[in-house]
């Protein structure tokens, strides 16, 4: 029997991820998850493959805003901006996507803890924000900061596969999944379309590539010198594309709840 062994959110986008219990799904993905970005100069959104150290900093959701630590940075507390903030256009791929400004304070503290000049911002209104990947989703389909696709779902099994071919192990953290689920086979996930998890149900709609953010150590924010777990991944998970793929990109089709523990059943 499959069951979800972790949940995780990402409060900002590029941040390190936080692992939680369970989660409400929403249609633009997991309730807390990716609602805020760190943006550069050009109000372009800034990722892992730019600025590695992000994955040292955490960020926690609170009930009025944010909570940021870093190692060395102390901690800030930001507030959810107001309906007077000023409005941002931000660029994240090939979407322009309208957000409300963070503040001055978180502006000063994240570009101190990530060593180059950033900005903090979010978003309002999920809901008209940014359509998901056309390619492969509806023209409705709505998803909040993150890179496409609402949720990731990745299989633990396939992790211990990949490890198998490793010099140095690495943990599913790099993959940064939003549902872990265990009690599948190797791979198995490359051929999943439609899951029911708790409460909710999801069209698995591609598989995931992988990019160099997979290299970066999720704890320390360093990125491997050698490009593991990438290379070996790339020598034998490649789609038609040639892209090196890991894990399976989902939407949401019916809205809940889901928990660690709950059984994960395959549709179709």
């Amino acid at each position: 029997m499959m069951k979800i062994q972790e949940i995780r959110i990402y409060p900002v986008k590029g941040l390190r991820g936080l692992s939680v219990r369970e989660a409400r799904v929403e249609p633009w993905g997991l309730a807390g998850d990716r609602r805020w970005m760190v943006i550069d100069p050009q109000n372009t959104f800034v990722s892992q493959r730019r600025v590695p150290r992000m994955a040292a900093v955490d960020a926690v959701v609170q009930p009025a805003g944010l909570r940021l630590s870093a190692p060395d940075g102390g901690d800030l507390e930001v507030p959810v901006p107001g309906a007077t903030a000023p409005s941002v256009e931000v660029a994240i791929w090939k979407s322009l996507v309208p957000a409300l400004a963070g503040g001055p304070a978180a502006d000063r503290w994240l570009s101190g803890a990530l060593r180059t000049p950033c900005r903090l911002v979010y978003m309002a209104d999920p809901a008209n924000a940014r359509p998901a990947d056309p390619e492969y989703a509806a023209a409705t389909d709505r998803v909040s900061f993150a890179d496409g696709f609402p949720l990731l779902v990745t299989n633990a099994a396939s992790l211990v596969d990949l490890n198998g071919r490793l010099s140095q192990p690495v943990t599913m953290d790099r993959f940064r999944t939003s549902v872990l689920v265990t009690g599948a086979a190797a791979w198995a996930e490359d051929g999943w379309r439609r899951l029911r998890v708790g409460e909710a149900e999801f069209a698995a709609v591609k598989t995931c590539a992988r990019c160099a953010v997979v290299t970066v150590d999720q704890t320390s924010g360093l990125m491997a010198e050698d490009n593991e777990p990438l290379r070996t991944l790339g020598s034998f998970r490649r789609d038609a594309r040639g892209r090196i793929v890991f894990g399976q990109n989902l939407i949401p089709t019916r809205l809940g709840r889901i928990a660690v523990g709950e059984e994960v059943e395959v549709l179709a």
